[in-house]
């Protein structure tokens, strides 16, 4: 890009420093150093005023925010592997294009993803507890902290993608056997090397399983997918595990058969309306029910340097004058 004036790019969030150092390198780059949410007025000024706006999943960029985008705003390069912070077809209706950071997540995510579902039945969190506690440790017993094992059990899988299916690696090696509802069926081969059953039925397989992982994206079409009528399909002695969006479950139902015993325990990492946290869920983590987390999935240093060398790649892809990898498309949201 040199001789040519550098795009105006905002940045919302703090990012690493690597990719906040190349950004500098290579855009006229505004960056929040602070690491402070950007505000609504903040937010409206970047769109009248940037070349490109990086959002994370944190900024809601809606229709009305894209409607008082300036003339400049070309680009918006999500600092994220999903868009459903962004109204792509209001941006693309105002001509512009919108891209995010995917297949760079899906390892981080797989991993913590079987780290609760290794936590959760163990109950390591309780166990940690007592240590931290102000009691004594009375040593160990035959018959104390017992868990359940996740050897040998039956694990469903809530969207068969790339998290999904990485997840069912995981937890094939551990011994589990592997149960997916999609929306298309994955294909034979990988079905084959998984040992997976495909349930075209989401109801049935929720009745059957021992363990659920919610791998899906949140759209529209996901939101409350796991309802109050389909939690109650899951067995006394199932867990639940959620590491993609909170909205794809009824978070008041999932309270409320947790607190009745209606479900054995369940490890969220994201929750319906974060970044606030139901009191309700609080108390139940307080008990040893849940095992919940500050949405941490994709908390790696190499992811996010990963992520940021997307945006950097889309952004001076879309600068010279050609499509960039990672556009996304109203008809694909």
């Amino acid at each position: 890009m040199a001789g040519r004036k550098k795009p105006l790019v905002v940045i919302t969030r703090k990012l690493p420093d690597a990719i906040e150092t190349r950004m500098r390198e290579l855009f006229d780059a505004r960056l929040n150093v602070e690491d402070v949410a950007m505000t609504q007025p903040a937010l409206v000024a970047a769109v009248r005023e940037a070349d490109v706006l990086v959002p994370t999943v944190t900024d809601k960029i809606d229709a009305a925010l894209i409607a008082q985008a300036g003339p400049n705003l070309k680009l918006i390069a999500n600092f994220g592997n999903g868009v459903d912070n962004i109204d792509v077809a209001a941006a693309a209706a105002k001509g512009i294009v919108v891209t995010n950071t995917p297949n760079v997540l899906t390892e981080d995510t797989a991993d913590m993803t079987m780290a609760l579902m290794l936590a959760v039945p163990r109950r390591l969190t309780e166990g940690a507890a007592v240590l931290k506690g102000d009691g004594k440790w009375g040593g160990w017993s035959p018959t104390w902290m017992l868990g359940h094992r996740i050897w040998g059990k039956r694990l469903g899988i809530v969207g068969m993608g790339r998290i999904g299916t990485a997840v069912a690696r995981r937890a094939k090696a551990f011994g589990l056997s592997i149960h997916y509802h999609n929306r298309q069926r994955v294909a034979p081969a990988t079905e084959d090397a998984l040992e997976a059953t495909y349930w075209e039925s989401l109801d049935q397989m929720l009745a059957r399983m021992d363990i659920i992982s919610v791998n899906c994206p949140s759209t529209p079409a996901t939101f409350h997918l796991l309802s109050a009528r389909r939690l109650a399909l899951l067995q006394p002695s199932a867990y639940l595990v959620n590491t993609a969006r909170g909205d794809i479950i009824d978070e008041d139902a999932l309270v409320k058969m947790l607190e009745t015993g209606k479900l054995a325990g369940a490890g969220l990492d994201v929750f319906e309306h974060e970044p606030a946290v139901s009191p309700k869920l609080l108390k139940l983590a307080a008990k040893g029910k849940v095992l919940i987390l500050p949405h941490m999935g994709s908390a790696t240093i190499e992811g996010r340097v990963d992520m940021g060398e997307k945006v950097i790649i889309n952004i001076r892809t879309f600068f010279d004058g050609h499509r960039p990898p990672d556009r996304v498309l109203p008809s694909r949201v």
